[in-house]
Order: C-alpha cells, then structure tokens, then sequence
C-alpha cells in the first residue's frame, strides 16, 4: 500500500461524498485503485472486491456500487497507468 506521500502524487480519477478514487503508475499487483475519505484509507482490487485497508461501511458501499458500475473504465485506467499513459477520469457516483 502506498504512503501518505506517494499518496499525493497519486492522479485523482474520481471524487464523490468526500471520497478520492486514485490510482498511481505502473504500481504492481492485481488491478487496484485507492480511496480516501478523511483519515482512512484503503486499496481496492478492481476484479475481486478486496480491500487493503479500513474504510467506513457506508464509504465502502458507496465505493464497491462506483466500482461496479465502472469497472471497465478502471481496469483500461490500470492499463494506461501501467504503460504510464494519462489516466481518464471517471465519473461520480451520484
């Protein structure tokens, strides 16, 4: 998992409810992106659902329904990162 500093430099590709969706270049692992919502923070793996990492139950809700609904959109993000390409954004649960 990333630390806070890394975290900063991380390209934000979605925010909603106070959350920011994040995910860094060419990283290794599984397909992941990060959350922060306050003091917490969290990977997420995008095929699996795991999580690294604690986050409010409803933060976490609010996150696996975005994913979800998004899921092709993160792993062509994780594509572009892993070949340091610009990342999309992509859009707010709302």
């Amino acid at each position: 998992m990333a630390t806070i500093g890394e975290y900063a430099a991380m390209p934000v590709i979605s925010r909603f409810f106070g959350i920011v969706i994040t995910m860094y270049h060419n990283e290794h692992g599984p397909p992941h992106f990060h959350v922060r919502h306050g003091d917490a923070y969290a990977s997420v793996e995008i095929l699996s659902g795991r999580l690294r990492g604690e986050l409010p139950p409803n933060v976490l809700r609010h996150v696996r329904v975005w994913m979800t609904a998004h899921k092709k959109e993160l792993l062509d993000n994780w594509t572009r990162a892993q070949a340091r390409g610009s990342l999309s954004r992509i859009a707010p649960l709302e």
